[in-house]
């Protein structure tokens, strides 16, 4: 009986642990959860028939390793910083891993030894990265089968709320780790080339530099550069790109008023602030601004650049940052005050419905004509069930796990899902559980005139 161990369940888990639990019925397979929180632990023992759960601290080496050694297969659920453990018990128990999370430099080192020992660490397979790994090599492995190649790529991803749940001045609300959303961009300057032009974004300009994208039938977003573009050029093989961007998807308005926030440092997680146990938020919020005897609504206003009555400020008044309410955290860094004060506001409810976007828009170049390639996905689910986020980044972990456990990709070693044998049929799967791109095909090539 093949085993599949899921460490971490929470909420972007529960989509990947309903498609393991009807494949394992189909094929006899053992699926197995676990989870540092007891409520969820029970959640699953009771909806599940076929799948064992149970509490871990992963941090316990030895129960870790116990679980490990007993399953053929590991996917880590897990917040990152978690994953080197994991790929250490995997490496040291000779068992197959995936997870969604970004490749970083501790699991680099391992490299050599997981393809020594015929393994399979695969990371980035879940929405962003993951999808737009597989979709975009799709697209891109057609053109060069054409003999052609990619002169322009940008790659744009947001996941926000369905219309209709976007029913506040934000049109946000928070589907994934609010931590990360506050921390947006904080990972060092974007960086990305456009029209030949090489471009370095810092933090505190991020917001500005934007890009709008329509999706059809979903109207306008506004699009910010998403860390490092360029290493696209060499893990995609755009080496004639002229342009590569990627970006992250908001609401048209979202980042003119996010910007407020970075230009006053509310964002910074480098330092706590001291007396935030006896401010309100409109004095927190104070403490950043010039001295004036002017109101605070004036103030902040006048200080970022915009209109007392402008829509940038109408969003900022909603969140409550200006109203003399008790913050109520003992010890906390600016970031982690916005944190709790937007966890309050931007929380969904569970008649709420979310929305993945994404677009690739590539131009290329076949023979001596000039394309232009636009493929927009949208995916929506309940939030009181399987939300679209949990959709996106569970089903792909799940269709590659039961991929590897019928001996169906060949490659070995640490990778990412860009391989043909690996997107193919999750990206035909996913297809069937209506999350499918949607193409439309333009020529650039100027017509002759005669």
């Amino acid at each position: 009986m093949k085993k599949i161990l899921i460490l971490g369940a929470g909420r972007s888990a529960a989509a990947l642990i309903d498609y393991l639990s009807q494949v394992g019925q189909q094929n006899g397979w053992q699926i197995k959860v676990v989870d540092a929180a007891v409520e969820i632990i029970q959640l699953y023992e009771s909806r599940y028939d076929n799948v064992q759960a149970s509490q871990l601290n992963v941090l316990d080496a030895t129960a870790r390793e116990a679980l490990v050694k007993e399953t053929d297969l590991v996917i880590s659920m897990l917040p990152a910083r978690f994953h080197i453990h994991v790929a250490e018990s995997c490496l040291k128990l000779n068992r197959h891993l995936l997870t969604a999370s970004y490749v970083d430099d501790d699991v680099q080192q391992l490299a050599p030894k997981v393809k020594e020992q015929g393994l399979i660490f695969l990371y980035e397979c879940g929405l962003d990265p993951g999808i737009d790994h597989m979709s975009a090599m799709q697209i891109i492995d057609k053109i060069r089968r054409q003999n052609g190649h990619v002169t322009s790529f940008q790659s744009f991803c947001g996941g926000l709320m369905a219309p209709g749940s976007d029913d506040n001045p934000w049109r946000y609300k928070f589907t994934w780790n609010p931590r990360n959303v506050v921390l947006a961009g904080k990972g060092g300057t974007a960086q990305y080339i456009y029209h030949g032009i090489y471009k370095n974004i810092p933090h505190h300009q991020l917001f500005k530099r934007l890009t709008m994208v329509e999706i059809p039938d979903y109207g306008d977003f506004e699009s910010y550069p998403n860390r490092d573009s360029l290493k696209y050029k060499e893990l995609y093989g755009l080496h004639q790109a002229a342009t590569i961007l990627r970006g992250t998807l908001r609401r048209p308005g979202f980042c003119s008023a996010w910007h407020a926030f970075v230009q006053l440092g509310l964002t910074d997680d480098s330092y706590q602030v001291r007396n935030v146990e006896n401010m309100t938020y409109a004095e927190f919020t104070r403490s950043y601004l010039p001295y004036s005897k002017d109101d605070l609504l004036t103030n902040f206003s006048r200080y970022i650049g915009v209109d007392i009555s402008s829509e940038v400020m109408q969003r900022i008044k909603w969140l409550g940052i200006l109203d003399e309410k008790p913050i109520g955290l003992k010890k906390a860094t600016p970031a982690q005050v916005m944190q709790q004060l937007l966890e309050n506001k931007w929380t969904a409810k569970p008649t709420d419905r979310d929305m993945i976007v994404m677009q690739h828009q590539i131009e290329y170049q076949v023979h001596d004509e000039l394309r232009k390639l636009t493929s927009s996905l949208v995916t929506i689910g309940k939030i009181s069930n399987l939300s679209g986020m949990a959709k996106t980044v569970g089903y792909p972990l799940g269709i590659v796990a039961k991929l590897i456990l019928q001996n169906k990709i060949s490659q070995r070693g640490l990778m990412i899902p860009v391989h043909q044998e690996i997107y193919e049929p999750v990206l035909q799967e996913l297809s069937h559980m209506n999350i499918a791109f949607v193409e439309q095909e333009e020529s650039l090539t100027p017509v002759p005139v005669d």
